[in-house]
């Protein structure tokens, strides 16, 4: 990791380039060319062209592309950033999964729209809250465990009567059915670490880190 800046430690081939901002970053350390979605907390996913040729920011949560000289990205302050790019390096794909986007489907809509093989996919978790910080209630882990039961696992009861929910885990398990497993990162906490990191859980007025994926 630079100052400003985390380096995915994954196997991605050598022309896909990737990362996440810290609080610390510049501008500097994007990729130049950049283009942000409107994030509505949802599951649509559109391609980097069709936002790259849109005259406003087009609601959706998760970007991908094909086409060397594209990026995808999101940004997050809590919420799960999470990148993919098919081991062949032909396709890319940056998604924002907070808990509303990861039940409503959102990596599965990814995914799909990747036009490979999930098998054939490489993702990697950025800086989000973990489960110790990450407080919901029960309409949360309902909609979890409503349609996976399994799910119940990634929920912890705490002494206020409400659950402490692992974001990383219910994003994983959520590729892991989608047929991908070379599952990387994840080791963060967004709201404890805050020399690093924004978070809104800490700030509710606060940034957001960028975490961006793209072809050379």
């Amino acid at each position: 990791m630079t100052e400003g800046l985390i380096i995915p430690d994954w196997p991605a081939p050598e022309n896909v380039v990737a990362g996440t901002t810290t609080r610390r970053a510049a501008g500097d350390l994007l990729p130049e060319g950049v283009t942000f979605l409107n994030q509505v907390h949802g599951a649509t996913v559109v391609s980097a062209e069709r936002l790259r040729s849109s005259p406003a920011a087009l609601d959706a949560d998760a970007v991908v592309a094909f086409e060397p000289g594209e990026i995808c990205a999101v940004r997050t302050a809590d919420c799960l950033p999470v990148l993919l790019c098919s081991a062949d390096g032909r396709n890319i794909a940056a998604a924002h999964a907070g808990w509303r986007g990861l039940a409503a489907g959102v990596l599965e809509n990814t995914v799909t729209a990747m036009r490979c093989e999930a098998g054939d996919l490489i993702a990697w978790f950025g800086p989000a809250i973990s489960q110790g910080n990450f407080e919901v209630g029960e309409d949360v882990r309902s909609a979890f465990i409503g349609t996976d039961p399994a799910a119940e696992a990634l929920f912890r009861a705490n002494d206020r009567g409400r659950w402490q929910a692992d974001l990383y885990g219910l994003a994983r398990r959520r590729l892991q059915q989608c047929g991908v497993e070379a599952i990387y990162g994840g080791d963060w906490c967004t709201f404890a670490d805050d020399e690093r990191f924004f978070s809104y859980r800490r700030a509710a007025e606060t940034g957001r880190m960028v975490s961006f994926v793209a072809l050379k």
